[in-house]
């Protein structure tokens, strides 16, 4: 029997811009960077060698272990191309790229070992990602060098079935096995630390993941060839990113997940990539709802977004919930790009997300859609989630899509407070397409030229 989320006494629409800018002015005070101790640690001091063979797994480690352990600083990448497995960043240490040096991580996955993690959402033991932290608190990766992945058809991604000819579908990814044994873990709810993987199942690892971590800060980077999931801070708490690249056209390649975090600002960065450019994530079905941290209170400003599945995107695995996303100034333009604004959720997922505030973007070209619902994304199951408060003004679209507004959603669950102020899209095929929608404001939506006054099933 489905299963409908109880509405929440507290649950209020907003009723003007002027309320969620309130809002954003009042979190920006919140989130602010970590400060370092202004000592240097060069890695080239502890054995080093940036010639793009030598393994510097061990100075690395050696490195950002004295760093911490002496009260913090930055530990430094000189010129050079520096191979290593896996970074563990400690507390108190800013991991910081001088203008002209790359971290080159290996392709061996013997160098990542066995950590507590979440790979699409559900907890496990598998391969840490390529920089790592876990429990720590003030940590930082910043500089205007280069962190490549070193991924590509013939390492990693060729693990879930990936050839230059895009997905062989009469070979299957050599993933599948261990995604549907760790679905299976997980709705058995089997303790995630004995849900191992590792060697021999082809879950690759993400690239950046601090766990459970405070004061994750991360600017000026350029970050490419992730294996899988760009940056993927998990159940962190005053996330800050700003002036960060990242391009990475690989299969799951989305470039920012926050996962279950709360007080995150990602601002001035620009996103290229083969999936999702930010995709705002809380856990997958059980694991999701059972820790039932919600993604919240989040800003997303002045980015750029180029190809991907979608440019600000809510879901899938958002079981724990979402609420307060900001998105503002941000800029969109790319014929692979499929849609502006997603929510992307199921009812083998539930949770509820509220207060979504789309405020002055540009948009040149999409694909299917400036506005998606979908509340059948992947399986169906028995809890069905809500989407409430969306609240979408000033936005500009040139040489649209398919859609304008697209949705999908539950006629015992409608989208619900959806708003749509001063919007002018041209080029669209088909001004929309929507079933189950509750309570639609339009006020001054124009699509090709012709007033959009009403959304009809």
């Amino acid at each position: 029997m489905l299963m409908s989320i109880s509405v929440s006494a507290q649950y209020k629409p907003w009723t003007s811009a002027k309320q969620p800018l309130k809002e954003i002015k009042a979190l920006k005070k919140q989130i602010k960077a970590p400060k370092f101790r202004k000592v240097d640690y060069l890695v080239t001091d502890f054995g080093a060698v940036g010639d793009g063979k030598t393994k510097n797994t061990e100075a690395f480690k050696k490195a950002i272990e004295k760093c911490s352990a002496e009260g913090g600083g930055r530990v430094v990448v000189p010129n050079g191309i520096f191979l290593t497995g896996a970074i563990y960043l400690e507390s108190n240490v800013n991991l910081h790229l001088n203008d002209g040096s790359t971290i080159l991580f290996s392709q061996d996955s013997n160098d990542y070992p066995i950590v507590f993690t979440r790979w699409e959402g559900m907890e496990c033991m598998n391969y840490s990602s390529l920089i790592y932290a876990y429990e720590e608190e003030n940590i930082a990766i910043t500089g205007k060098g280069t962190l490549d992945g070193n991924a590509d058809l013939d390492n990693w991604w060729f693990w879930c079935g990936a050839t230059k000819y895009g997905y062989n579908e009469t070979r299957p990814g050599r993933q599948n096995p261990a995604r549907a044994k760790l679905h299976e873990y997980m709705a058995q709810r089997k303790p995630a630390r004995e849900r191992i993987f590792g060697d021999g199942w082809y879950l690759r690892p993400n690239f950046v993941q601090p766990y459970k971590s405070k004061n994750f800060y991360m600017a000026d980077v350029l970050v490419k060839n992730s294996p899988m999931w760009n940056l993927n801070p998990v159940l962190c708490e005053n996330v800050l990113i700003e002036r960060v690249k990242v391009i990475s056209h690989g299969p799951n390649n989305d470039g920012f997940d926050p996962e279950a975090c709360k007080n995150v600002w990602i601002k001035d960065s620009y996103f290229d990539t083969g999936d999702d450019c930010i995709a705002i994530k809380s856990g997958r079905d059980e694991d999701g709802r059972d820790i039932g941290k919600p993604a919240e209170n989040h800003i997303i400003e002045n980015c750029e977004m180029k190809d991907g599945h979608g440019g600000v995107v809510i879901g899938s695995e958002i079981a724990g919930g979402a609420k307060n996303i900001y998105a503002i100034g941000n800029v969109m333009d790319s014929k692979n790009l499929d849609r502006a604004l997603r929510i992307k959720t199921s009812s083998s997922r539930g949770g509820i997300i509220e207060n979504v505030f789309f405020y002055n973007t540009k948009v040149g070209a999409y694909k299917e859609a400036a506005v998606r619902f979908n509340m059948h994304y992947e399986k169906p199951g028995n809890h069905i989630p809500t989407i409430r408060n969306i609240w979408v003004e000033n936005l500009t679209v040139d040489k649209g899509g398919k859609y304008a507004v697209f949705s999908d959603a539950y006629e015992t669950s409608p989208v619900t407070d959806f708003t749509m102020i001063n919007a002018k899209m041209a080029g669209v095929q088909i001004p929309y397409k929507v079933d189950y929608l509750k309570n639609v404001t339009l006020k001054n939506v124009t699509v090709n030229g012709q007033p959009l006054t009403e959304l009809k099933p």
